[in-house]
């Protein structure tokens, strides 16, 4: 397949609350992917390399949410602003019910889209971002290393926080971690993510006892075909999460990747490519 780029495979469409940026590549059927959180993410930075692959069997789409990546910058949480800008752009696409693929913050919207609107979602892959801590302590390592940074916005605190998001450090080559570093470093993009990340958002997650009601509505109320995909060595959503998703989604099945951190769609491309698509294709064949 022809080499896809940043810029040629690059598009934007207008919304009633501003601009959302994303990239397309493949033809048929299609597919939304949706990226994580985190300094200097976007949706490029978390599935390009994934994206030749799904786009020999899907009009693939990979997303911005606002206030991340060259998407519209939103004035409140950029978590709140999210599930509300998938929606926009379903509708702006003329896309009906869409397989929808997504990697922490992603998978988390990805879920909500899934429940709150299930003629939207034929099928969900969450990559962490869903489930319940049942073992380990909250606020999960990755995230405190997260708001360190948002706190001290420094190279080494950002380098501190990513060998935390991986199992393996080798995989943060200097070309990766200096694409990060500009993304991050970038004065608006460190304003919608102090939105996200602070001393509260801390606050909120070692107060277990409303997120977790809201979690177990959220995961009863998903009826799509749906496979949670988590890395064996996560330190921002940990393995014991995946316990309670796994009992609670109806048509729930799992794949756990070993020497695998967060970033399953980066760390363990080959087996993550494989088994999403042999889910996704299920229902074409």
């Amino acid at each position: 397949m022809t080499e896809l780029t940043h810029d040629g495979t690059r598009r934007t469409v207008e919304t009633p609350k501003g601009t959302l940026h994303y990239h397309e590549a493949g033809e048929g059927p299609p597919l939304l992917l949706l990226h994580g959180s985190g300094p200097g993410v976007s949706g490029w930075a978390n599935y390009r390399d994934n994206l030749p692959v799904f786009a020999e069997h899907f009009r693939t789409l990979v997303l911005d949410f606002p206030g991340f990546g060259k998407s519209h910058s939103c004035e409140g949480n950029p978590m709140a602003a999210a599930l509300p800008a998938v929606l926009d752009f379903l509708s702006a696409l003329s896309l009906d019910a869409v397989p929808v693929v997504g990697n922490s913050m992603g998978g988390n919207i990805a879920a909500q889209l899934a429940a709150r609107h299930p003629e939207r979602v034929s099928r969900l892959v969450t990559i962490g971002g869903v489930g319940l801590p049942v073992f380990s302590p909250s606020p999960p390592e990755g995230i405190k290393l997260l708001v360190q940074f948002v706190e001290d916005p420094t190279r080494a605190r950002l380098m501190a926080w990513m060998e935390s998001m991986v199992y393996d450090t080798a995989l943060l080559t200097e070309e990766f971690v200096e694409m990060r570093w500009r993304a991050a470093s970038d004065p608006a993009a460190l304003a919608d993510i102090r939105k996200l990340f602070n001393a509260g958002s801390l606050a909120a997650m070692r107060d277990r006892g409303p997120g977790a009601v809201a979690q177990v509505e959220l995961l009863t109320s998903i009826r799509a075909p749906t496979l949670v995909a988590f890395g064996r060595d996560d330190r921002v959503t940990p393995l014991d999460s995946l316990l309670v998703p796994m009992r609670l989604i109806p048509k729930c099945e799992v794949h756990v990747f070993p020497d695998c951190g967060h970033w399953a769609m980066i760390e363990r491309k080959d087996e993550f490519e494989s088994v999403v698509l042999s889910f996704l294709l299920r229902d074409l064949k």
